[in-house]
């Protein structure tokens, strides 16, 4: 069985070091890049893509809203044109600095509170999925297993990458347990590992409850701003290592072939 390892990265502010990507990136297979409207900047982008394409790691944007102050983690609401411009800039920002690179985005990822209102809101979740379907049919749309963005992306006929989060719960609908809350994040990597690995295993959420809901996994997420991630991502990765788990970037799983 394959699946795929996918981290937030290039994502150095104010708010969050990216001292560990270097080693993140030795260990995931799938880089989704910060695009400067969140984190980042050219300078954290090229780095991050020259040392993805060293380590064959892939490349996808992680575009967001323009909201440094609050990393991306504000709710804010744009009409339909507003988000298209917001995903289209963004993708052209960093497919330009990897092609400089001679590599190309192979998937496209939207961060925080423009991802998490997405998986509430078909409307949203749609007008994301059209805007990427536009910019190339032939990209990876990498959205959380059982949302609306899951089902707006299979009603076009896109390349679905299904995820989970290694290191985040689960509420009973599915989505993840805000982050307002203290049991949003699972900061052991122990706990995260065999979170991770009975979630692949089962082909189902484990919800917070302990209920679990079936859904198809792709792709395991491991944020890059928590400060046990280096340790989650060698565990997480070592742990389905030993147990059969074939571990390959985005566009070389089979479904994308």
């Amino acid at each position: 069985m394959e699946i795929n390892i996918n981290c937030d990265l290039g994502e150095k502010s104010k708010l969050h070091s990216n001292k560990y990507d270097p080693e993140l990136l030795g260990i995931v297979n799938s880089a989704n890049i910060a695009c400067g409207y969140h984190a980042g900047d050219e300078d954290t982008m090229r780095e991050t893509i020259k040392i993805s394409k060293k380590n064959g790691v892939s490349i996808g944007a992680h575009p967001s809203f323009n909201d440094p102050e609050n990393f991306g983690r504000k709710r804010i609401n744009l009409s339909s044109a507003e988000i298209e411009k917001l995903i289209q800039d963004q993708y052209s920002i960093l497919q330009a600095i990897a092609q400089q690179n001679e590599v190309s985005v192979s998937h496209i990822k939207p961060h925080g509170a423009l991802n998490n209102m997405a998986c509430e809101d078909i409307e949203l979740a749609t007008v994301i999925a059209k805007t990427i379907y536009k910019i190339n049919k032939d990209l990876i749309y990498l959205v959380p297993t059982g949302s609306k963005m899951e089902k707006s992306a299979k009603k076009l006929g896109m390349r679905v990458a299904c995820e989970i989060f290694a290191d985040r719960n689960y509420e009973d609908d599915g989505n993840l347990v805000s982050r307002k809350k203290s049991t949003a994040l699972i900061t052991d990597p122990i706990e995260a590992q065999e979170h991770v690995l009975k979630m692949v295993k089962n082909q189902a959420l484990n919800c917070l409850s302990g209920k679990q809901i079936p859904c198809e996994i792709d792709s395991v997420c491991i944020h890059g701003d928590n400060l046990s991630s280096l340790e989650t991502a060698i565990k997480v990765k070592e742990n389905l290592k030993e147990n059969n788990l074939d571990l390959m970037p985005l566009d070389e799983l089979k479904k994308f072939i």
